[in-house]
């Protein structure tokens, strides 16, 4: 076919790529078995983003103890970390050690603001246009998720950090006293976040509302 064999070619000139800028650890990664890898970037990858620019194989993470873990396709624009996972080789045979390492892998990554996508190998098999729309429709809200966060100033995020994550109403005058600003500088920093949805009246359906709280899922547009 003529998308498999323009995918091979590019496929081949990327991979060359990625091993010439990798370092002596990575360049390692890259010579073992990537057929998964190379199964996923097909199968799923390629008929979304249609070019490999912003990825990298094999992208190296270090933990706070220097262990490094290795990503198999990650997506530098939108932090975006793509894996193919075999049933056998991830369940069934894995032992303890291994299976805490790979729960370690995932919050490492978390804690690096990377959002993980894992993909089964049976997943990838399944080839139907559903596959590609779940995966368009996570990349928008990412992008969207992103868009948000690079736009709220450092007022709204002081607002979303005091009292989102306790979920404990607030006023103006809570606002004020934690901003140290004036009134009308405070109002205008909950209607901001009122129109970006990330705060919602207290008590809905009044005419006018005084007392607010922060969205369920606010916090983590501060990332």
């Amino acid at each position: 076919m003529v998308v498999h064999a323009e995918f091979e070619r590019e496929f081949s000139r990327f991979l060359e790529q990625q091993k010439i800028m990798a370092n002596a650890r990575r360049a390692e990664m890259l010579e073992k078995d990537l057929t998964g890898t190379k199964k996923m970037m097909l199968e799923l990858l390629w008929p979304v983003f249609r070019n490999f620019e912003g990825f990298e194989l094999e992208h190296e993470l270090k933990g706070a103890n220097g262990v490094s873990i290795f990503i198999d396709a990650f997506y530098a624009p939108l932090r975006l970390a793509f894996e193919c996972e075999g049933f056998t080789s991830h369940a069934e045979t894995i032992p303890r050690r291994r299976f805490n390492f790979e729960k370690h892998r995932v919050r490492l990554m978390l804690r690096q603001d990377i959002y993980y996508v894992p993909f089964t190998w049976d997943y990838l098999d399944d080839s139907s246009r559903t596959n590609i729309t779940d995966l368009k429709e996570l990349i928008a809200k990412r992008s969207s998720r992103l868009l948000l966060s690079s736009t709220l100033s450092v007022y709204e995020r002081e607002v979303i950090r005091a009292f989102g994550a306790s979920q404990q109403p607030f006023n103006t005058s809570n606002v004020c006293q934690l901003l140290d600003k004036k009134t009308t500088f405070c109002q205008k920093v909950i209607k901001s976040l009122i129109e970006k949805k990330l705060v919602k009246p207290y008590r809905s359906g009044l005419e006018r509302n005084h007392v607010y709280v922060v969205e369920v899922g606010a916090l983590q547009f501060l990332s």
